[in-house]
């Protein structure tokens, strides 16, 4: 199945069955393991959805922008904030990340399964150009690995669509060398317990860059 992944489809998600599921959750585990030996500056989380990865970026110290293209979503990001008394370090901005531009340039660039209405890749081109010098890019997408059962909350018991998805070697083949030091490119396979209780088999392809 292909999807427009444009701001139809994303508010149809948040404001349909599947949003308490994906508003659920504990931030992703790369997100920890990839930031904790950096010092806290500014951040955007792009894409975030209802918050978690962000909420958590700024309880960490982050100064932090959360952009997602859903109304709904940012709403359900707000309260998590404020339920997590970190409301005063997070700004949250309605944008299509796919055309918007932001007014500064962040330490830290990262996203987490978020796909707008362009290529996926096209799209990771994006967030590394609002990457300040010295500043790290994150990105965690879905594994393009046929065959597999990802499942994370778009609702498709196959896993993403293939447009969704890439592999850890063709991010890194779009970074400059002379501009990027990659530090992390890794594909990892986990399992995770989703709301109803079922394990389902989620695949990461990760990439870590610091902008030189």
């Amino acid at each position: 199945m292909t999807h427009a992944f444009d701001k139809d489809y994303w508010d149809a998600v948040w404001r349909g069955d599947r949003a308490r599921a994906m508003a659920a959750g504990e931030p992703h585990p790369h997100l920890a393991a990839e930031t904790r030996d950096l010092e806290p500056g500014t951040a955007l989380e792009a894409g975030c959805g209802a918050g978690v990865e962000a909420v958590w970026l700024a309880g960490a110290g982050w100064r932090v922008t959360g952009a997602d293209i859903a109304a709904d979503a940012l709403a359900r990001a707000a309260e998590r904030a404020a339920a997590a008394g970190v409301a005063d370090r997070v700004r949250w901005v309605e944008a299509d990340l796919s055309v918007w531009e932001p007014e500064e340039r962040f330490d830290l660039v990262t996203t987490h399964y978020a796909h707008p209405a362009t290529p996926q890749l096209d799209f990771y081109d994006r967030l590394a150009s609002w990457v300040a010098p010295g500043g790290t890019l994150l990105l965690v997408g879905h594994l393009h690995d046929e065959g597999h059962q990802h499942g994370h909350g778009h609702g498709e018991e196959a896993g993403p669509p293939a447009e969704a998805s890439v592999r850890a070697a063709d991010v890194v083949a779009r970074l400059d060398p002379a501009r990027w030091e990659v530090v992390t490119a890794t594909e990892s396979r986990r399992t995770v317990t989703v709301p109803d209780g079922r394990e389902v088999a989620v695949h990461d392809a990760v990439v870590r860059a610091r902008r030189r």
